[in-house]
């Protein structure tokens, strides 16, 4: 292989993995998004964390390398659950980033998980037999948590919605109210018209009948009565 056949095979490997150049996301990162501040919080604690366990496998006391070996463990828990909300943080999307950027920021969190585990904390064994049950034990973590935030989405969503509805029964209700007034009035205005109606029939029947009889009556006939 000659010289420039390396030049160009060792410019392809970096191209390859330039996207997880992390110091090079937060030098372009011009927004200062969440994600890049929480993300080199996170490298600072784990060096900082990695520094303490080697000083404690160098510990010759022994109460306490085992007092340093237990808030070693105490800060990879904690490490362990925060990343969490690192992992939320990378799958929202951040203007200027693109889909393979944002996919990008997710192996990050990936690889941050199996450094903090990674961490010797003086149960190194278990960490080696259990090492990979760890970090699918996470995955399955986020995946539910994913779940979990899509079923919250949904269940906002129907509270809008049943509010919406109420809101709009509200105003209906009045309107409803006011139909029932008219309705009744209505109602109460035809049978007042009715009764009236029938007392000027009868009015005018028994004027017609009086008149009929009061005729019958001079020409010397029998008069009709109204039953």
């Amino acid at each position: 292989m000659s010289v420039i056949d390396i030049i160009f095979r060792v410019d392809s490997i970096c191209k390859k993995y330039e996207k997880y150049d992390v110091d090079k996301h937060a030098a372009n990162d011009s927004s200062g998004d969440a994600f890049a501040r929480l993300y080199s919080s996170f490298e600072s604690q784990i060096d900082a964390t990695s520094e303490k366990a080697e000083m404690t496998a160098m510990e010759t006391n022994r109460a306490k390398a085992v007092a340093m070996k237990a808030e070693v463990r105490r800060t990879k828990a904690r490490l362990m659950d925060e990343i969490k909300k690192l992992h939320k943080l990378a799958q929202k999307k951040v203007k200027g980033l693109s889909q393979e950027e944002l996919e990008t920021r997710g192996d990050l969190v990936l690889m941050l998980s199996e450094r903090i585990q990674a961490i010797p904390d003086g149960s190194t064994d278990a960490a080696k037999t259990t090492g990979g049950r760890g970090t699918s034990s996470f995955n399955k973590n986020i995946k539910f948590d994913s779940g979990l935030d899509v079923i919250s989405e949904g269940l906002d969503t129907l509270k809008n919605l049943a509010h919406d509805m109420n809101e709009e029964l509200d105003r209906q209700v009045p309107l409803m109210d006011e139909i029932d007034t008219k309705v009744d009035k209505a109602t109460t205005d035809i049978k007042n018209n009715n009764v009236r109606l029938k007392d000027n029939i009868n009015k005018v029947q028994q004027k017609l009948l009086y008149r009929y009889n009061t005729y019958l009556y001079s020409s010397g006939d029998y008069g009709l009565s109204l039953q």
